[in-house]
């Protein structure tokens, strides 16, 4: 997938007031509309024009956007970071009204539900929504925290805004990944009379390289030595609310996986919790380490490659 620089696309400055993006995009779509220009490439560049349009014309999706920084290149290999729009609260207005956009606007945009139309005297507010990050040791144990959210909006001069606003969450215990937590009335404020809408905030893990989460189950790799994977032996394996000890059969391969049935994410049913076996070998860095590999050498009738003959 290729980036899209939008301001490029429609020619304005990161820092264009709305009113300057609007007149750009009038600009362009006069120039391109297929029912003027008849070049072969008018109808394609009609399109990244409206959608570069669709995203800046938007506060949060064009504060969203601004996320990815300035430094990406028009064409270059894109893939948008994990948890990239964490703590960005939005409305939900949906991504333009059906259109077809592009791979990028849909890897940004797409997910994004859409939002409600109110036309009564009174009526609930919009629901928001953001994506909130914990650590998996949360959803073992439960807990309280703190997060700031983020709300994009336009101020007095067209120019782009943001609002910040801290809310304290608790964080049940079990919460999984794609999880949504409801907050009754914090969303938008309500029409007349009627009541605020409510904010959704999605869970996400964040990122670690001790653990890999799938639904419910967890996984951890654990390096062994070569004797303790040849004769067996017990070992502490950290698990995100402790240790535990795990007996490693004897004749264990690198790559095994050792189960321990309801030592994942917790609920019902909790999940498993898997320990992947990797062998580690010491490095032959003295005289003795080698001596020892060379004995090791001459004891074995081993050919680790003896399944690649033939």
């Amino acid at each position: 997938m290729k980036y899209k620089d939008y301001y490029d696309t429609l020619g304005v400055p990161r820092t264009a007031s709305q009113d300057e993006i609007k007149s750009a995009h009038r600009k362009l779509a006069r120039k391109f509309h297929p029912d003027v220009n008849k070049e072969a490439d008018a109808e394609a560049r009609f399109k990244e024009m409206n959608e570069a349009y669709q995203v800046l014309r938007d506060p949060e999706k064009r504060a969203a956007y601004d996320r990815m920084g300035a430094n990406w290149q028009a064409g270059q290999d894109f893939r948008p970071p994990p948890n990239w729009d964490a703590g960005f609260e939005f409305t939900g207005q949906g991504n333009g009204g059906g259109e077809d956009f592009s791979d990028f606007f849909e890897s940004l945009f797409g997910q994004r539900g859409a939002g409600r139309s109110y036309r009564q005297s009174h009526a609930s507010g919009q629901d928001h929504h953001a994506r909130i990050v914990i650590d998996l040791a949360d959803s073992y144990r439960g807990a309280k925290r703190t997060f700031s959210l983020q709300m994009p909006g336009i101020d007095a001069s067209g120019r782009q805004t943001t609002q910040q606003r801290t809310l304290d969450v608790t964080i049940p215990k079990g919460v999984r990944a794609g999880q949504h937590l409801r907050l009754a009335g914090q969303g938008g404020p309500g029409i007349g009379q009627g009541p605020a809408g409510d904010l959704f905030l999605e869970i996400a893990f964040a990122a670690n390289n001790r653990y890999q989460v799938d639904g419910r189950d967890v996984s951890i790799e654990i390096p062994v030595a070569p004797w303790e994977a040849a004769l067996g032996a017990r070992i502490p394996v950290p698990l995100p609310d402790g240790t535990v000890e795990v007996t490693v059969p004897a004749g264990s391969a690198s790559g095994r996986k050792l189960r321990l049935k309801g030592k994942g994410i917790p609920g019902n049913p909790p999940g498993d919790f898997y320990v992947v076996l990797s062998i580690a070998l010491p490095a032959a860095d003295s005289d003795q380490a080698r001596q020892a590999y060379e004995a090791m050498q001459r004891a074995f009738d081993f050919n680790p490659r003896i399944n690649l003959n033939g």
